[in-house]
Parts: C-alpha cells; sequence; structure tokens
C-alpha cells in the first residue's frame, strides 16, 4: 500500500490534511489514514478518540462548505478518514479550493475554479449565455436541411436544439455553431520526415464547429486515403481508418474545454494521427473507464447532442468504442494519453508494424490476445532470465508497445 491520487498518510495529526480533504471534496472520494508514516508503516494515534473528534471538528470550522466524510477506526490505532466527491462544490480551505496531483493536495487556478463553480451550480459551458447579440447559422441550416429535412431554419427550430438561455439571449452553444465567432478551433499539421519539415498546415478558426469538422476530414481525405482501381474495380484504400478518424475528431471538438485558449490539434505523420484536445476528463471519470468506453459523460451536451442528431458521432457514449473497433484486425492499436489538461488520441496507420528486436518480438507475442503477464511468467514462458525479461519490457515501455498494470508484486504487462 502507498500513497496516490485516492489516498494519503498521516503519521500525525495537523491542519495540513484540510487541503486533501478539499482536494476529494471537489474532484473524486480519497482516504486519509491517520497514524500511517510516509512509508506506509504504522505508527499508531495516541488517545485515538479524542483524535476522530479534533479531525470532525477541524473539517467543520474549516472547510466551506461543509463536506461529506466518515471516520473509522481500524487496526493499529489508526484512524480511517473518508472523504467523498460532493455536489456543492467548490469545497474551499482557507479560502482555497485544492486537487490531487499523485501523492500532494494543490491549489487549483481559475480555470479549475470556473469548472468547479460550473459543475456546483449544475451547469455546463454551452449553457452559458454568449456575449454575442447577432449571429447567423448558414452552415448549420444546410446541414440540417439534409440530416431532418427542414425547409428553413426559425426560432422554433433554435429553440428545440437548445441554443437560448432561459432569458432568450444566445448560449455558447449557439455561437459555437455560428456561421462567425469568437472562439478557437483546429489546427492541422502535416508533417514529413520530422517534427521540423511542415509540409502543409491549416488553422480552421472563429467560424462553426460544423466548418471545422468538415475541413478536418477533408484534409484526412486528402492525405490518407486513395482510390486504386483492381480489375476495373474502384477500391478505396484507407490509411487511418476514417471510421476511427470521425469519431477521434469529433470527440475532440464535442468535450473540449472552450475556455482553455487552444486549438485543438491535428499532427499528421506518415505513420500516424495525433489528435489533442484542450481539457482533460470530465469530474467522476476514471482513464480507464474513458479507454474501455464504459462510461461517457458529457462535458458539452447541448453540442453533443447536436452532433448526434446531426449523424456526425454514430451513438453518444460509443466513440471509443468505435475507434477501438476500427483497429481490431491490426497490430498496431490506439494509444490514449491522458493528462489533466488534455486528451490525446494516437490514430496508428494500417500499415504501421512494431519496430522491435527479435528478443522484444517475443514478450509482443507472449502478450497477443490480450494478455495480462507478470515478469516472472514471462520468463517462464520465453526462457529468458526475469533481469533481462526487465530490460527488453523497459525498452518496450519506452517505445510505447506496452502499458503496466499495477505495482509492487502484482504488476502485470500488457501490449498497448
Amino acid at each position: 500500500m502507498k500513497e496516490g491520487k485516492t489516498l494519503e498518510f498521516k503519521a500525525k495529526i495537523s491542519n495540513t490534511f484540510l487541503k486533501t480533504v478539499s482536494a476529494f471534496s471537489n474532484f473524486g472520494d480519497g482516504t486519509i489514514l491517520f497514524g500511517v508514516d510516509d512509508e506506509g508503516n504504522v505508527v499508531g494515534i495516541e488517545d485515538i478518540k479524542k483524535a476522530c473528534l479534533d479531525i470532525k471538528n477541524q473539517i467543520n470550522d474549516n472547510i466551506r462548505p461543509k463536506p461529506d466524510f466518515a471516520i473509522n477506526i481500524v487496526k493499529g490505532n489508526v484512524i480511517e478518514l473518508k472523504v467523498f466527491e460532493g455536489k456543492s462544490k467548490p469545497y474551499f480551505y482557507r479560502a482555497k479550493a485544492y486537487r490531487r496531483s499523485d501523492t500532494a493536495s494543490i491549489e487549483i487556478d481559475g480555470l479549475e475554479l470556473r469548472h468547479l463553480v460550473l459543475e456546483g451550480s449544475n451547469l455546463f459551458y454551452d449553457q452559458l449565455a454568449s456575449k454575442e447579440r447577432e449571429l447567423s447559422f448558414t452552415c448549420l441550416e444546410e446541414k440540417l436541411k439534409k440530416t431532418i429535412n427542414i425547409t428553413a431554419l426559425d426560432n422554433d427550430i433554435l429553440r428545440s436544439l437548445g441554443f437560448y438561455t432561459k432569458d432568450m439571449q444566445y448560449n455558447n452553444a449557439a455561437a459555437l455553431f455560428a456561421d462567425k465567432n469568437q472562439f478557437w478551433g483546429v489546427d492541422v499539421v502535416r508533417f514529413g520526415d520530422t517534427i521540423n519539415e511542415i509540409l502543409d498546415r491549416e488553422t480552421i478558426y472563429n467560424n462553426s464547429l460544423l466548418e471545422q469538422y468538415d475541413r478536418a476530414l477533408e484534409l484526412y481525405r486528402k492525405y490518407y486515403q486513395s482510390e486504386v482501381i483492381e480489375a476495373s474495380v474502384r477500391e478505396k484504400h484507407e490509411l487511418v481508418p476514417e471510421a476511427a478518424f470521425r469519431e477521434a475528431l469529433a470527440n475532440a471538438l464535442v468535450h473540449r474545454d472552450f475556455g482553455v485558449n487552444a486549438h485543438v490539434r491535428i499532427a499528421m505523420f506518415k505513420d500516424k494521427i495525433e489528435i489533442s484536445s484542450p481539457g482533460g476528463l470530465p469530474s467522476g471519470v476514471k482513464k480507464e473507464e474513458y479507454i474501455k468506453g464504459t462510461i461517457s459523460v458529457l462535458k458539452n451536451p447541448i453540442i453533443g447532442n447536436l452532433f448526434f442528431r446531426l449523424g456526425l458521432i454514430e451513438a453518444l457514449g460509443t466513440g471509443i468504442r468505435r475507434i477501438n473497433e476500427a483497429y481490431r484486425d491490426h497490430d498496431i492499436k490506439p494509444i490514449y494519453t491522458i493528462l489533466d489538461r488534455s486528451i490525446t488520441i494516437e490514430l496508428p496507420t494500417t500499415t504501421a508494424r512494431y519496430e522491435i528486436t527479435r528478443d522484444e518480438s517475443k514478450i509482443i507475442t507472449a502478450l497477443e490476445g490480450g494478455l495480462c503477464l507478470s515478469s516472472s511468467e514471462l520468463a517462464d514462458q520465453i526462457g529468458y532470465s526475469k533481469s533481462k525479461v526487465l530490460r527488453l519490457i523497459n525498452g518496450l515501455i519506452d517505445k510505447r508497445y506496452v502499458s503496466v498494470l499495477g505495482g509492487g508484486r502484482s504488476t502485470r504487462y500488457k501490449v498497448r
């Protein structure tokens, strides 16, 4: 057992634990163990009943609003404080709000605070009133004519799309689908052999999300699709599956954080496409849940629902699963890099192959089929020493071909 994002040790009781109470209340359930040192050794707490009362009083006196928590006494005179993610965000300690960063609790910045205020008010960014008063929707109107057979886009339809606030002002969703706006957009860059060689670049911004989507898709088709005539039959060849690119692009536009002054970045390489979206995961969604596609929380529900109605996404919450499905029969799979401020989806070309040595290939072969094996199991199966297996695995991790699951004696490895 060791400290992490959801677990903290405290050998003694001091007011520093209140920062962590704020962090867990704002960004997800967590546990604080009092009477355990930084190395995970039990040192115990004296006068444990008084200590429990002190913890309770410190929380009630210093955290605003009052958080949801539970205190239990466990073996070895250890106090377990469970803090639950609250609904009345943000939760402050001494007028500051905190979040977890690995094993530390740090003060959040202004952007994160605005997100918490919206979440605590049960609001989303695309629902907020826009500063724009006059907007045109030519691009959107053309799309709707094709998909739901409208004759013209009127106020009733705009209202049904959720483009107005209660005060009948345009909201941010309306501005984002308008022909012209002040929002950041999509930056598409095509590289040569190195990142220093830029072959093409186009930045699409201050216009409709739909125009950004269409233009990015055109550039993808230009560089990653071709038509080949074989035996009088015209066949389309895709270096990157279009189904995967469309889902990754829509995912980036629908779930991006529009409060961040940055473009969605699409980097095109000979062997892959990287699509990076500003903003991390929605609150309450874990990395594993996102990658498996088992849960989906819309950051911008009005935008997401309109993309669905326009047929730009197949069904809400299925994008990641569809991306993975597009690569089911290919060796190199998509890679998802999830950080606090960005999410990047790496789509390899269908011609990509592992760049590995003969020894490394034995590790890959042993892990094929989704197997998760320990270094000892790999050593027994391949016939190498454990130390050699670990050296090979570390090289494959550096190449991003293999990922690590768990820690300590329960460490397992699998093909990414």
